[in-house]
């Protein structure tokens, strides 16, 4: 287990959108009056901290004050993105002709299945001679050759679900989500990859970036854009044969729903019903593409930090040193990781996401982000990994841009511990511990009842 750990620590990023390209420097930006610059200058600041929602705000009050900046107009695109604001990312970048401006109308258009528009503008993106952009290249093809096409148009039944398994021939999958799937026509494991854009089909079965078929139970996802990877260290490491990485858009897309802990895997025509006991999650997209979420490491709401959705990484949760400090934990009292150089583990005392309180997530530090870390442009506070998710089912929603996280049910306990009798009065209960590593689900084993995790009851519920 600890050499696949290592593999996946360093795993390489996975393609979830090309390295693009920031707003350009505008002439206009030393005319800009005061006002746009000062709503300029926050817009960026926020964007960079990851608090998209008031980039966005800011934004738009840059783009009041200056309505022809085109530097306030590709910013104000860059965020839209963001958001999946497809129309807004068109509007403010319309008639535009930078480099930059190419570069989000050709991801606003291919995101929102516009494919013959799509290969213009990365066509057009792809004429600089500055810009080294495989996956725009990959794409640019491909969308060319899906003329007519309709992407992620499914048939059969309205809802397709299959079974993950927790172990294949006796090798245990733990945390990663497997799904058993027919690739056009053929049945293969894919594994679910939020840290992906796309569809990855294993180059050394296919050679070029198709459009394909997944079939799913009784429900068929027709012209799905795929591109090609080698997975066989996926594979090797896993110890299963994975032919395809299921990313973000294909699962936005299908309305997916995965559940480690319940071994199930759905996708559906149309958004599910609220879940009952669901805490909604909004999801960002870094130029549409790579998922973020927010998440705090403090007891309060208060200054979260910007985390990367990397359901391929197979440990908990993956912590800057920055944030382990706005954890209150000092990187240097962490632990060393056995046979894993340069990687240490610990505790955060509590993680906040959604409506939910982890206390004791563990977490490790040190680990190298490799190309990621070279095409973000935010403060990246870490990488939230499988085993994190699979504490919860997982819903995607509105074409991905919230999920629906529920706790375990076997899990669930009480919803706060109750002060020891010594305590003081109105001393604040304690949130409940989060599951230790590989708690979720032990591999090869069927779930434990609640009574086997005293440890690791269900997370608290809070409201903000």
């Amino acid at each position: 287990m600890r050499r696949a750990l290592a593999f996946l620590l360093f795993l390489p990023a996975l393609p979830f959108v090309g390295a693009g390209c920031g707003p350009a420097s505008s002439p206009q930006s030393s005319a800009r009056s005061p006002l746009a610059a000062k709503w300029t200058d926050r817009a960026k600041s926020s964007y960079r901290a990851g608090d998209f929602d008031d980039a966005r705000d800011a934004a738009a009050h840059a783009l009041t004050a200056a309505p022809n900046d085109a530097e306030v107009r590709e910013l104000a695109g860059r965020i839209a993105l963001v958001h999946l604001d497809y129309a807004e990312t068109l509007r403010v970048t319309d008639g535009l002709e930078s480099t930059a401006s190419h570069a989000l109308r050709g991801r606003a258009f291919w995101f929102s299945g516009d494919i013959e528009h799509a290969a213009d503008e990365l066509e057009a993106l792809l004429t600089d001679p500055l810009v080294k952009d495989p996956w725009a290249r990959e794409v640019a093809s491909l969308a060319r050759r899906g003329s007519g096409r309709h992407p992620f148009e499914m048939e059969g039944s309205l809802v397709g679900a299959v079974e993950m398994p927790r172990a294949l021939d006796r090798v245990p999958i733990g945390a990663a989500n497997v799904v058993p799937c027919e690739l056009d026509g053929e049945r293969i494991l894919a594994l679910v990859a939020t840290g992906s854009s796309e569809v990855l089909v294993d180059s050394n079965s296919r050679k070029d970036p198709s459009w394909v078929s997944l079939r799913f139970d009784r429900l068929e996802v027709k012209d799905v854009p795929a591109l090609t990877q080698d997975l066989s260290a996926v594979s090797h490491q896993l110890g299963v044969p994975i032919k395809a990485l299921l990313g973000s858009q294909f699962l936005r897309h299908a309305h997916v729903t995965f559940d480690r802990r319940g071994d199930q895997f759905v996708v559906r025509r149309q958004d599910a019903a609220a879940p009952p006991d669901g805490s909604r999650v909004p999801l960002y997209y870094l130029r549409g593409g790579g998922m973020l979420m927010r998440a705090t490491v403090t007891p309060k709401d208060d200054d979260p930090i910007a985390l990367f959705v990397d359901s391929s990484r197979l440990f908990p949760l993956f912590l800057q040193d920055v944030a382990w400090k706005k954890a209150g934990v000092d990187p240097s009292t962490l632990a060393a990781m056995p046979d894993v150089p340069n990687v240490k583990h610990g505790t955060v005392p509590i993680f906040r996401v959604g409506g939910f309180d982890l206390a004791k997530m563990p977490a490790i530090e040190g680990a190298d982000m490799g190309e990621l870390a070279s095409v973000m442009d935010i403060d990246l506070g870490g990488i939230v990994g499988a085993d994190l998710l699979a504490f919860f089912r997982v819903t995607f929603e509105d074409e991905g841009r919230f999920m629906w996280i529920e706790p375990d049910p076997s899990l669930v306990g009480p919803v706060e511990t109750a002060p020891g009798p010594g305590a003081p009065p109105g001393t604040a209960p304690a949130p409940a511990s989060a599951p230790a590593p590989g708690s979720a689900p032990a591999p090869g084993s069927a779930p434990a009842p609640a009574s086997a995790h005293p440890p690791t009851p269900a997370p608290s519920a809070h409201k903000p």
